[in-house]
């Protein structure tokens, strides 16, 4: 049997097909498909992706799922239906429902994160909504949504939604670029880079072809505004990646979504086509020149596909491992062409800074930290929920005023942006919430999740939770992170079953956590050399009996 497949390849001037003969490819469909013919698919119709194959009487098979691939998965083939959570969140709060947690921690495979982090220990049945409220001068991304939400087109219009698009697409590109640069947005998704020179490195990028990509695969345990943020404002975020792909130049994006956000991608699907039918997206958007189309990608279950070059490779249908750089996206991302990525909150603000100016968003916040950020306060607290805050409020007030401190214990510490962050000890609340200022204390702003735990967690099961979590989602590449992750969560073991480690795992711990901090290609490894070295500085006395 020969399986002729079509993928979609780019030269310098246009679009065309070519053929290709995989054996892999028919192997794997005769053994998934047996006694059936097996047709060829052409990229171009509506509804087939690149490099996929379609059998009579089948569903589409494609680039994605080969058994080399889908074995990289956490959830390719498991549902997370009826599941409980096991992230960070849930960790931390597992004494107030040890059933609950006792379910997460047993079953396989784990799932670290449902966005549900208000009502931990969390699990797929849990339907309560968290708080959410703006605490700063000018709300920017929460206006809808404390206003009721906006899930339709008519509700989004309503309220002023796509005006920034029709805006932008009578400027040129340059014009919005600047305007960008002028707000001084950086990315709320982890780094923290500045929005505006990624846009600039993009446009200016000599290409055929350029991609914009919105990373919703929000995996950060404690995070969970980006799941609200498309449920109840899915036009927001189509409205910007519009607006992002006009001013760079691309005609194609991607929303990568969280497998475990199932609500969120039917919501988005429908707003997706409802943006279609108004021609919004498509051909000619809103009669203009300009073409543009979105399409979902829904991940599998993997906590490194949130870092961008692991999720290219995911979107390209290859093992989702993180790339060496340079050379960055902006440069040589989706299928070596440039590419914007950035995360749904950092979108959120657009179409905010196009209507009312980058000196209008630039006046918010402090600093180098100019605007606001949503944080999301885990069930530990009085009042969990999202809170936009402005940049530059100190680290108590969003525990104390904001959160109303703990309800079961006494404040122990606060890990902001993780779980692969530094904690801040209560010590250090008054450190205002800032990029540099928390680094400088080695935290880190991060997606803005903020997970609080109290004397239920000491220190010993804190980092032999955060190992365990980094050694299931390590990619593997790097032998710092594939080796040195698991055997500190050996080591930590044998803390809690002996009471302390051997006389040489202390050294052997410094020494993994170093290697994790110099030589990680990614924030996963230097994520966890981070937390462990506040452990280190902040714990110091707990830790002293850990190898007593």
């Amino acid at each position: 049997m020969a399986i002729v497949l079509y993928q979609e390849a780019f030269d310098n001037s246009s679009r065309f097909k070519r053929r290709i003969e995989d054996e892999r490819w028919i192997a794997f469909a005769q053994a998934a498909w047996p006694q059936t013919t097996i047709h060829g698919a052409d990229p171009l119709r509506r509804g087939v992706r690149s490099g996929g194959m379609r059998a009579k009487g089948h569903q589409y098979l494609d680039r994605h799922h080969r058994p080399e691939i889908d074995s990289f998965y956490h959830l390719s083939k498991a549902s997370i239906a009826g599941r409980a959570c096991q992230g960070t969140a849930c960790f931390v709060a597992r004494h107030l429902d040890p059933q609950r947690w006792h379910d997460a921690a047993s079953q396989s495979p784990r799932v670290y994160c449902l966005g549900k982090c208000y009502a931990a220990p969390a699990s797929t049945a849990e339907e309560a909504r968290p708080a959410i409220e703006i605490r700063c001068r000018q709300g920017i991304v929460l206006n809808r949504i404390v206003a009721g939400g906006a899930r339709t087109l008519e509700a989004y219009t309503r309220q002023g939604g796509y005006q920034a698009l029709e805006q932008a697409l009578g400027q040129p590109p340059e014009k919005l670029v600047q305007r960008i640069e002028i707000s001084g947005l950086r990315g709320l998704g982890g780094a923290g880079f500045p929005a505006g020179r990624k846009w600039r490195s993009v446009l200016e990028a000599p290409a055929s072809q350029k991609f914009v990509v919105a990373n919703f695969d929000e995996g950060d345990p404690g995070a969970y505004v980006d799941r609200f943020l498309v449920e109840d404002d899915p036009h927001c975020l189509i409205e910007a990646m519009i607006i992002a792909a006009y001013t760079v130049g691309a005609q194609k994006g991607w929303i990568y979504i969280r497998n475990e956000y199932p609500q969120a991608e039917a919501i988005l699907r429908a707003a997706l086509a409802e943006a279609r039918r108004e021609r919004l997206l498509g051909d000619h958007v809103l009669n203009r020149e300009f073409s543009f189309d979105l399409e979902i990608h829904v991940g599998r279950g993997s906590y490194v596909c949130g870092e961008e070059s692991a999720l290219l490779n995911s979107l390209e249908g290859k093992r989702p491992d993180v790339r060496a750089r340079p050379p960055f996206p902006a440069q040589h991302g989706l299928w070596g062409f440039p590419t914007l990525v950035h995360n749904v909150e950092t979108l959120a603000n657009i179409p905010w800074i196009i209507q009312h100016g980058g000196e209008a968003f630039q006046r918010l916040g402090f600093s180098r930290s100019r605007g606001n950020k949503v944080v999301s306060l885990n069930s530990l607290f009085e009042r969990p929920g999202l809170y936009e805050v402005e940049f530059g409020v100190p680290v108590r007030h969003i525990v104390e005023d904001l959160g109303g401190g703990l309800k079961t214990g006494t404040l122990k510490g606060v890990i902001i942006g993780g779980p692969l962050a530094g904690i801040v000890p209560p010590h250090l609340l008054d450190t205002p919430l800032g990029f540099e200022e928390l680094h400088a204390i080695h935290a880190s702003v991060g997606h803005g999740g903020v997970i609080a735990f109290d004397e239920h967690t000491s220190i010993p099961d804190l980092v032999h939770h955060i190992f365990s979590f980094g050694a299931y989602e390590s990619c593997g590449k790097c032998t710092p992170c594939r080796l040195g992750g698991r055997r500190v969560e050996q080591i930590f073991q044998h803390i809690l079953d002996r009471g302390s480690a051997a006389p040489t795992e202390e050294t052997e711990w410094v020494e993994i956590l170093s290697a994790l901090r110099l030589t990680s290609l990614c924030g996963l490894g230097t994520g966890l050399a981070e937390f462990a070295e506040t452990v280190r500085l902040y714990y110091a006395k707990e830790l002293e009996r850990c190898f007593a």
